[in-house]
């Protein structure tokens, strides 16, 4: 039988939602109320945290913080179809990068507003290839940040960390990003189909786009149609990030879509089975990490058990844990309300 929250936003919608800070204080409450309207269904949504709450005083101290492998994207293909592959490069440091980025090489060209950005990108991906400083394992949280603290949500994946001992890094522990003009992240759903949660700290902003979770199935066929080698040598190959489809290739082919343009300072989340893709306006830099609610559990035995996915979940030291630990304690100890939970928006 749906639920009330599967008939509301039925056209799949990214939704924003701009929480008072005492909604703000409880996160796995918040994200069962944007669910209880309805945001999952797009796969993707946009949390504004209230004006007062500052994740750090300042930014002005990382200049010297190294970002130990950061990788050259170098991307191929035509007509809106596109592999990626990453070349390692040398440790720099965010001072080094931000130079880089911020040359008349790599810099962001001019335009007069987002549409004509996007254009851009999907017409020169495949020249002048970006360096990303992604996977830099770390946080740029003050300590004393209890609200939305990336590196302790206090969702079920930090009880099976509890319990397990097993750290994933990124997974379930925070990574920084470092982008610049062009450098992307091409379509995939998170390991295990977990949620994820991404803070833009400063700098450009970041596009995203997102195909709902109940045409996730759709994604995988048409990309399977256009990529068969791929296709044939893994079943996930999606999962490699490597895949980038246009939006004009999506639209063609009937593949609902979204997209969203996230400023610093504001959070995106990412729902179970969501797939997701998107890129750098310029320099800047983001936090990430997993999570997980008790609406994820089904999603996390479909991924364990699901022979058309099991392929995403090799070498995964995450995916038998949490097996065990679904199979232990299907019933947890979370505040996750139920549907009477409505803050007041």
């Amino acid at each position: 039988m749906a639920s009330e929250s599967e008939t509301l936003n039925p056209s799949a919608r990214i939704m924003t939602f701009y929480p008072t800070m005492e909604e703000f204080r409880n996160f796995s409450r918040y994200i069962a109320y944007i669910e209880s309207q309805g945001a999952h269904r797009a796969g993707l949504a946009k949390v504004v945290p209230p004006k007062e709450w500052k994740p750090r005083a300042s930014y002005d101290d990382i200049d010297d913080l190294v970002i130990p492998a950061p990788i050259q994207q170098l991307v191929t293909g035509q007509s809106g179809l596109f592999t990626q592959y990453n070349i390692q490069k040398k440790a720099m440091t965010v001072r080094e990068f931000r130079k880089i980025a911020n040359s008349d090489k790599y810099c962001t060209p001019r335009y007069s507003e987002f549409e004509e950005l996007e254009r851009k990108y999907w017409k020169n991906l495949t020249f002048n290839p970006p360096i990303y400083g992604a996977d830099v394992n770390g946080t740029l949280y003050e300590k004393h940040v209890d609200e939305w603290n990336i590196g302790r949500l206090k969702t079920i994946l930090d009880l099976v960390e509890k319990e397990s001992g097993i750290t994933i890094e990124g997974v379930n522990t925070p990574y920084l990003y470092f982008g610049m003009w062009k450098t992307s992240f091409a379509w995939h759903t998170e390991d295990m189909d977990l949620y994820s949660i991404n803070y833009l700290h400063f700098g450009e902003p970041k596009s995203w786009y997102s195909v709902p979770p109940e045409h996730g199935k759709r994604l995988e066929r048409l990309a399977k149609g256009f990529f068969p080698g791929s296709a044939q040598s893994c079943e996930a190959f999606l999962r490699h990030k490597m895949t980038l489809i246009s939006p004009l290739m999506l639209k063609k082919y009937g593949i609902p879509f979204d997209k969203v343009t996230q400023e610093a300072g504001e959070f995106m989340i990412t729902f179970p089975y969501g797939y997701h893709a998107g890129f750098n306006h310029g320099f800047n830099c983001a936090e990430s990490t997993n999570f997980a609610t008790r609406r994820w559990i089904e999603y996390g035995k479909q991924a364990v058990l699901g022979s058309s996915r099991a392929g995403r979940l090799a070498g995964s030291r995450l995916a038998p844990v949490l097996l065990a630990w679904i199979d232990s304690r299907g019933k947890v100890d979370i505040d996750h309300p139920g549907s009477n939970a409505e803050p007041h928006l």
